[in-house]
């Protein structure tokens, strides 16, 4: 499946521009055949987080209804980055992921909040998993942060995801972890890891870096540090085969992990 990443140069509150930019982007790469493509976190306002009063979007309907209609008209499924949500007079980080068909068939609110940009003084914290299905692929999404967390991501693997799509705003200071951890998650979890960060220019320091990465742990792609669409084909029947050669699977022993080890 050829997939789009598109690591977007966010605008700082620019709602509007972040809308032409993301459906540009979407559009041209479509025209170079990707199948499905891949959107960063908070594209449509950034962390503009002392604005969402007024920048929010109203129960995602304009985001919902953009991404259905690009999807549907282009023929292609779209996992919808994420953009700052307002519901039942709260905010939230939410991600919608759509089917070439125009079908929102996924919703999910980031889990865990990050203190260090003072997440957790603005927004509210989802509290379910992401696991859908995409052209008969068992897939799962999370956004940012969340790749932190190893068991939340252990979840959506043992839940049958193939490939776990990260979308971000991870920042240059901390570009390595995220290297690190991206490929951690993907050998871990036998898995591929197809993770779009965003880049941008003042207030914010993000610097791109995007990843596509294979189930071994093998970087296929590395995004630059600059605006970049890249569409890379992925092979994604390898996950079985290598899940097959090293059976950690089945190797598990859940029933030890939740007991206290007293050193």
């Amino acid at each position: 499946m050829k997939i789009g990443c598109i690591q977007m140069n966010v605008g700082f509150g620019k709602v509007e521009e972040n809308f032409q930019r993301a459906e540009q982007l979407i559009r041209e790469a479509a025209s170079q055949g990707a199948e499905m493509v891949v959107l960063p976190e908070m594209w449509n306002t950034g962390y503009a987080l002392e604005k969402l009063e007024e920048l929010a979007d109203e129960n995602g309907e304009r985001t919902k209804a953009f991404l259905k209609t690009l999807a549907r008209e282009l023929g292609i499924h779209i996992i919808g980055g994420s953009v700052a949500t307002k519901q039942n007079g709260k905010f939230y980080n939410t991600m919608y992921v759509v089917n070439r068909d125009g079908e929102l068939i996924s919703e999910y609110s980031k889990v865990h909040l990050f203190r260090l940009m003072d997440e957790e003084k603005y927004l509210e914290a989802g509290d379910s998993m992401n696991c859908f299905e995409l052209g008969g692929l068992p897939a799962a999404a999370v956004i940012c942060y969340d790749i932190r967390f190893p068991e939340w991501l252990r979840a959506h693997a043992l839940a049958g995801a193939k490939v776990l799509f990260v979308s971000a705003q991870w920042p240059t200071p901390r570009i390595d972890h995220w290297k690190i951890l991206l490929q951690a998650r993907a050998i871990e979890n036998q898995c591929f890891v197809i993770a779009v960060n965003r880049i941008s220019r003042k207030p914010e320091n993000f610097n791109g870096q995007s990843m596509v990465i294979g189930p071994w742990g093998e970087v296929f792609w590395t995004g630059a540090q600059d605006e970049e669409l890249a569409v890379i084909d992925v092979d994604f029947s390898i996950v079985d085969e290598v899940r097959t050669r090293i059976p950690v699977y089945d190797d598990r022993r859940p029933e030890l992990y939740g007991k206290v080890v007293d050193f």
